[in-house]
């Protein structure tokens, strides 16, 4: 059975083949199988070695002391334990959050949880390129607000934020800043060393790394408080209990050591081949982005085509691995809120599509994607 054209790098990736054979190492009796809490005997020695190795090297990527990483099972848990667990330990001291109306899921519903319990939370609307504007920020800031928490890359149209003003208002305000990373790694140059960030959520397999693990940056000279969601040994500090996965870990460590050393020649690669991809487009009229042309990543793009149902656009397109948007939401019906939260018309949104290209994106599958949506787009409109 010949597979699609795998275009949804921004869903998932796929184990880079040099993490999986890091990873199986940590598998059998003959690798780092133990548990790394295990401090009496050689085998547990082992594999926390091989734990605090792959927390250095995601430290690394991001200019961060190993000691400010902590891991989870997920960037949706890291953005749990960040707006959560800072709400929740603050709470005697002021009740306002502050996020955007286009975040993932994982910060929109622990900040709907949040309002369950009684907390207040300002959703900031992005213009119409898809960007938060840092007096938007200044705006909305209050004696009372807890927490910030702005994505740095959006998962669906691939549109930054300028966390470096957005962060520095947050601080000039005394104001903790979270931001979801999980888009970013690989993709966009991070140092928390300078960036004025204080908590950063990141995933190991948006960069080709296993999925079920994850880390949450928690700055050490912040002083931050915050309170821990999953209870049961004490585990990362006492913020995250629970049995590390020492192969996924070492699976993490080693795709972000990949991402670091490859990201220049990665990032010039996927623009020529994003490049490529929308002048084999231009022949088809009523193709617009979704999203500023510039401040994105080169890895995304989310494209609306006009008179065309979006819906039969990708049934039709059965040789194009693709979605409608992110993977969480793309079974919905309703269009993407993302996209109506820039300001797209439902029918827009409706017929719009995302293509987000990968390290084992080809020329030929760019060209190959080409001839296919030129002719299903063409074939729609008859």
């Amino acid at each position: 059975m010949k597979k699609p054209i795998y275009l949804d790098y921004a869903a998932t990736t796929p184990v880079d083949e040099r993490v999986a054979e890091r990873m199986v190492d940590c598998l059998t009796m003959t690798g780092n199988f133990a548990n790394p809490a295990s401090r009496s005997h050689l085998y547990g020695w082992q594999a926390e070695e091989a734990v605090e190795l792959g927390r250095r090297q995601v430290a690394d990527l991001v200019g961060a002391d190993p000691r400010e990483i902590v891991w989870t099972s997920g960037a949706t848990e890291s953005n749990n334990l960040a707006i959560k667990g800072i709400a929740q330990a603050g709470r005697e001291r002021g009740r306002h959050l502050i996020t955007s109306a286009i975040e993932h899921k994982a910060v929109l519903d622990s900040c709907q949880q949040l309002e369950r319990e009684g907390f207040e939370v300002t959703y900031l609307r992005p213009d119409a390129s898809g960007v938060i504007q840092p007096q938007q920020l200044a705006d909305a800031l209050r004696e009372d607000t807890l927490l910030v928490s702005l994505m740095q890359v959006n998962n669906e149209i691939g549109t930054i934020n300028d966390i470096a003003a957005l962060g520095q208002v947050a601080r000039e305000h005394g104001v903790p800043l979270h931001v979801d990373a999980a888009q970013s790694t690989g993709k966009v140059a991070i140092d928390l060393r300078t960036l004025p960030v204080d908590l950063m959520s990141f995933s190991a397999h948006k960069s080709y790394g296993p999925k079920g693990v994850g880390a949450l940056y928690v700055r050490r000279s912040a002083g931050l408080q915050v309170q821990a969601q999953i209870h049961g040994g004490g585990h990362e500090r006492g913020l995250r209990s629970g049995t590390l996965p020492t192969h996924q870990i070492v699976g993490m460590g080693a795709a972000f050591a990949l991402a670091g050393a490859e990201m220049a020649a990665e990032t010039a690669r996927i623009s020529q081949l994003r490049d490529r991809l929308l002048a084999g487009i231009a022949e088809l009229p009523g193709v617009s982005l979704n999203g500023s042309a510039e401040q994105r990543v080169p890895h995304n793009l989310n494209l609306a085509f006009a008179d065309v149902d979006g819906e039969l656009l990708l049934l039709a397109l059965k040789d194009l691995a693709l979605s409608t948007g992110s993977a969480c939401t793309s079974a919905a019906v309703e269009p993407s809120y993302v996209l109506r939260g820039i300001g797209v018309p439902d029918a827009l949104a409706h017929s719009s599509l995302r293509l987000s290209l990968g390290r084992f994106t080809q020329e030929s599958d760019i060209d190959a994607a080409v001839d296919i949506l030129c002719r299903v787009v063409n074939q729609l409109r008859r």
